[in-house]
């Protein structure tokens, strides 16, 4: 990326964050939810166990299953394949999850891939979603390698990559480890993007308690979704009902354990690679995903050599919820070659 290119992009960033601080005289805060739609303190007498694979949770579009065997054991990997609506153009987006969530939680931009003329593909990331919880060791290269084995079964020769969260760094893993696939990135709040040692540590992967306390459990998911959110929804409690009902399944120990093995897959600090990524780059977050989400953004995108950085003012950890319409026209705009 040329350095007045890089200097467009920091404008194009401040821009945003000025004009929401003029306007609020701070950056905005989250709305206290009113009385109709602010969620209950305990969790609904109604809500009931949720399978750790998500079987009784509809997709929006056909789920398919790729089987691998790893580490001796036979394993599947879910995932949504939609077609374009529109004339296609021969190229297709992959999407990864962030590490609360599951694939059906780009159904709005999926939606707007395909009636662009996109294939969409959103992929559940073995351990998460409908995909199988095997106890193996995970890293980043196995990930990234799933999705390679997804591509070389459709017979896809190259993609967008793109990710969300815990998901947006894993597809900056896949392209890197794979250049030959990636024509583009895309990393929406994507996390850990500081060069800082602490929390990167090894600890003993646990199941966590035998008794798991369930209004805690409650109350703690509740807080992280509405702590992501800056116009909370009533709908945004679907993620909370799933989270609490894992807790009430029979293997909510093993899920805990899975994902505990997976703690390590930001180890590796974005200095360290990111600048060896040449493909056109798009970083984009909302303004309020912490105090100092728009100053690390800038810090990390200064290290692709051809990236881009966009901001969405008034918006927090997941644009493709809070502001589905906006953040899909910013990632057409990326892809059409806009700058």
């Amino acid at each position: 990326m040329s350095t007045l290119q890089k200097l467009k992009s920091r404008i194009l960033a401040a821009l945003s964050v000025t004009a929401l601080m003029l306007s609020t005289g701070a950056y905005a805060q989250a709305p206290s939810p009113t009385p109709s739609s602010a969620p209950p303190a305990t969790p609904p007498v109604d809500w009931g166990p949720v399978s750790i694979n998500l079987e009784e949770i509809a997709y929006p579009y056909p789920v398919h299953f790729l089987h691998r065997n790893l580490y001796g054991q036979d394993v599947r990997i879910a995932y949504m394949d939609a077609a374009p609506v529109a004339p296609a153009n021969g190229k297709t987006v992959v999407l990864l999850h962030g590490s609360s969530y599951y694939s059906w939680y780009w159904e709005q931009t999926m939606r707007a891939l395909t009636q662009a003329g996109y294939r969409a593909i959103a992929v559940d990331r073995l351990g998460w979603g409908k995909s199988s919880k095997p106890l193996i060791p995970y890293d980043v290269s196995l990930h990234a390698s799933n999705i390679n084995a997804i591509l070389e079964h459709l017979g896809i020769a190259q993609v967008v990559i793109a990710g969300h969260s815990l998901g947006g760094r894993l597809a900056s893993n896949f392209a890197h480890l794979y250049p030959e696939k990636a024509t583009h990135l895309i990393m929406v709040n994507p996390i850990a993007l500081n060069d800082s040692a602490s929390g990167r540590a090894w600890s003993q992967p646990t199941s966590g308690s035998p008794e798991p306390d369930l209004q805690a459990h409650y109350a703690a998911n509740l807080r992280q979704e509405q702590a992501r959110i800056v116009d909370w929804k009533p709908e945004y409690m679907e993620h909370v009902r799933i989270r609490y009902g894992h807790a009430l399944s029979g293997d909510f120990h093993r899920l805990n354990l899975v994902r505990a093995m997976n703690s390590r897959l930001t180890a590796e600090p974005v200095d360290t690679y990111w600048p060896k990524i040449n493909i056109p780059a798009l970083l984009i977050g909302g303004v309020e995903d912490g105090p100092n989400y728009p100053d690390t953004s800038r810090r990390a995108v200064d290290l692709l050599p051809n990236g881009q950085l966009i901001m969405l003012p008034g918006v927090g950890h997941n644009p493709h919820l809070e502001a589905p319409e906006q953040l899909n026209r910013e990632i057409m705009r990326f892809l059409d070659g806009g700058s």
